[in-house]
């Protein structure tokens, strides 16, 4: 057992770290009536949002008017109107970027952006409320502030092994921080980066409802979502997404309280 000791140190110095890091972090309940533990104030996600906002603006083709812009601006006017308490203080913004990139997202802080490509398969307001909804929920849930404390926890206890294997031989430490590190990221950041899609979908899809947009319309969204992308998709276990069948399933699932919410508009 002595003989091991040494090597325990830097793992326990790790660990020590790392809950010096949990428990100085900031603790809420998410949106989703989840705890959660963030690496950054609501300001720092805030400011490195707006930052983020303006290089990708700095590098698109930004379209400020039009149908397209009219369309996305209405949406995430609406969607705005019914976020919680999380995004009540949000300096909302939303650009259009011509793209044929399938995409959209919304930054910490509230900084939305949308790529012309996804506009197609949206098909109008509804398709468009779901995954803005969800981008949006992405950013009130402040899963990109989750996220980094974990990972600044796993990389923290990695290195503490690092330095524990000072005395095996560069190859015996490069096989076991490789099995060490699939470890992590198929055991624990990955499964951690489908909880955050799934919780997203659920609350995206409770935006678009109380917002007036059918929730019933966010399952054809993600299967016309499935039939537009090109190529295989890998397992879900190596996926940071759930898969297409898991999303539309925990969708169908939520759709009789989403129902609830869903008060059709009535256009003026």
């Amino acid at each position: 057992m002595r003989r091991y000791l040494p090597r325990l140190i830097p793992v326990g110095i790790a660990l020590i770290v790392v809950l010096f890091q949990l428990l100085s972090s900031e603790k809420i309940t998410n949106e989703a009536g989840r705890n959660v533990h963030v690496a950054l104030s609501k300001e720092q996600e805030a400011a490195l949002g707006l930052q983020s906002y303006r290089q990708v603006l700095s590098q698109s083709r930004v379209i400020d008017s039009g149908p397209q812009y009219e369309l996305v601006k209405g949406v995430a006017t609406r969607l705005a109107a019914v976020v919680g308490d999380a995004g009540k203080n949000f300096d909302w913004r939303v650009s259009v970027v011509e793209s044929r990139e399938v995409n959209a997202f919304c930054l910490p802080g509230g900084k939305i952006v949308v790529y012309t490509g996804i506009l197609p398969v949206a098909q109008g307001e509804a398709g468009l409320a779901t995954v803005m909804g969800h981008e949006m929920a992405h950013a009130t849930l402040r899963h990109g502030s989750e996220r980094l404390l974990k990972q600044k926890a796993t990389q923290t206890v990695l290195t503490g092994v690092q330095f524990s294997l000072g005395d095996m031989s560069y190859e015996q430490q490069r096989a076991v921080m490789g099995a060490l590190g699939a470890g992590a990221q198929y055991g624990l950041l990955l499964p951690f980066s489908r909880e955050h899609e799934s919780e997203a979908d659920k609350v995206g899809l409770f935006y678009m409802a109380r917002a007036g947009f059918d929730p019933r319309e966010s399952i054809a969204f993600w299967e016309r979502m499935s039939r537009a992308a090109s190529g295989g998709k890998p397992m879900e276990f190596m996926s940071t997404h759930p898969s297409d069948q898991t999303r539309i399933a925990q969708l169908k699932a939520l759709l009789p309280q989403a129902m609830e919410l869903y008060h059709p508009r009535v256009e003026r």
